[in-house]
């Protein structure tokens, strides 16, 4: 079996390092046009050269998505886009949906790695082998397709080119994310990156000739949420995403935050290093489980992988995001001459809290933070301003390499930061 990549998700700089630092063979990312989720910070120029540079160094591909489905006003903009991608930046590959924006890609960058988005609803092998004939390298297939037809799909297309499926995160509840409800309801352009997620919102319903005295829907005592999808998460069916032939492993989630990435990233690189040294023994560790519950997500379930949307819409009737750890600091560095570590702060910390660990490798029982100081080495009591740099003192010795991240369960103070950032 071929081992499968661990795609994950690079909406700025420092998601991008995160991931690569917490084991990801690549990334994906956007530019600041032509992607579809220009609610994450994405990336200028300059940026994109130091992060795919960053993630070359490490080993680590980088795949810029343009998946946007093209207006006329984008292809008059996207030949210079296509060249920047290609030949300054060097990027990997690309993802694209837009039958447009593929053939300037073929013309601008013909050496350019091509990825077909799940934009393009692909959901047989004669599409796979339609792209596959334009030039194409890989196909993300629809959130639709089964993990039997993707056996059948994979018997029935070229060994060499690739399947990348979402194994992860939120999905979007209309075909393939094609959805117009953002358009509609706020102006914003579903298909162009800017979705507002409507289908994330409340709904009631109210007789034509009574606007004004709207009906619940007994769902829950909340109202109802019937457009709301649940979130994938496949950790406890690796080996299945491995026997299908899936070549990649993707994790959604440009828009959420550092401490995300790097718990998904970890859990699924751990998981596929397993299994791929032992397939026999393979057994899951209630660790993943526990670190993917800790980080910000709706409701879990297994996407349309073994339901289909018939049978299972994967609804999720819970308005509110799960999320019982707050991260509130990032590690930096240690200093031996003050046994401090040197962290930058991400939530309200007080000294004598208890403290989860996540690292790139391996797992630390909680700490104690027992002393807090300012950078000058000057006692304090908490650490109130998100993105300050101070010292902290364990109770004990720990291994806290750079980029290691600190949490804590609950919500403890009235108005914290939740642990997205």
């Amino acid at each position: 079996m071929k081992r499968p990549e661990v795609l994950s998700p690079a909406g700025d700089l420092e998601k991008l390092k995160t991931a690569v630092t917490y084991g990801a063979d690549a990334v994906y990312m956007s530019g600041k046009k032509f992607g579809l989720r220009t609610f994450s910070g994405n990336f200028d120029h300059d940026d994109m050269k130091e992060g795919i540079a960053y993630a070359h160094s490490n080993n680590v591909k980088c795949y810029v998505t343009m998946n946007i489905l093209a207006l006329e006003d984008d292809l008059a903009l996207v030949n210079d886009e296509i060249d920047f991608v290609a030949h300054e930046a060097k990027a990997d590959a690309v993802l694209v949906s837009d039958p447009g924006i593929f053939t300037r890609v073929r013309d601008v960058a013909p050496d350019l790695e091509i990825h077909i988005s799940t934009q393009a609803s692909v959901t047989n092998s004669e599409a796979c082998n339609f792209w596959y004939r334009q030039g194409a390298k890989r196909i993300v297939p629809a959130r639709e397709v089964s993990i039997a037809q993707i056996r059948e799909i994979r018997k029935h297309i070229p060994e060499d080119l690739e399947l990348e499926c979402f194994i992860h995160g939120a999905m979007c509840m209309s075909y393939s994310g094609r959805c117009l409800l953002s358009n509609y309801f706020t102006g914003r352009r579903s298909n162009g990156g800017a979705c507002a997620q409507p289908c994330r919102w409340g709904y009631t319903i109210a007789e034509e000739k009574r606007p004004d005295e709207p009906l619940p829907i007994e769902q829950d005592e909340h109202g109802t949420y019937i457009l709301s999808s649940k979130d994938i998460c496949m950790i406890d069916h690796v080996p299945d995403m491995i026997e299908a032939g899936i070549d990649s492993f993707k994790i959604e989630g440009r828009i959420k935050g550092a401490y995300y990435a790097a718990c998904a990233t970890k859990v699924y690189r751990e998981a596929v290093d397993l299994y791929m040294k032992d397939p026999e023994g393979y057994k899951t560790d209630p660790r993943w489980t526990d670190l993917l519950e800790k980080v910000v997500h709706r409701d879990y379930g297994t996407g349309f992988f073994y339901d289909a949307p018939s049978d299972n819409a994967q609804m999720s009737y819970d308005r509110t995001y799960n999320k019982p750890a707050f991260v509130v600091g990032v590690v930096k560095s240690y200093d031996p001459s003050t046994d401090t570590y040197i962290v930058s702060q991400r939530n309200k910390l007080y000294r004598g809290d208890v403290l989860n660990i996540m690292r790139p490798e391996g797992y630390e029982e909680p700490v104690k933070a027992a002393g807090l100081f300012d950078m000058d080495m000057n006692p304090i009591d908490s650490m109130p301003h998100p993105q300050t740099d101070f010292r902290m003192r364990t109770d004990r010795k720990v291994d806290l390499p750079p980029m290691s991240f600190l949490s804590r369960d609950g919500d403890k103070d009235e108005g914290i930061l939740p642990n997205n950032i």
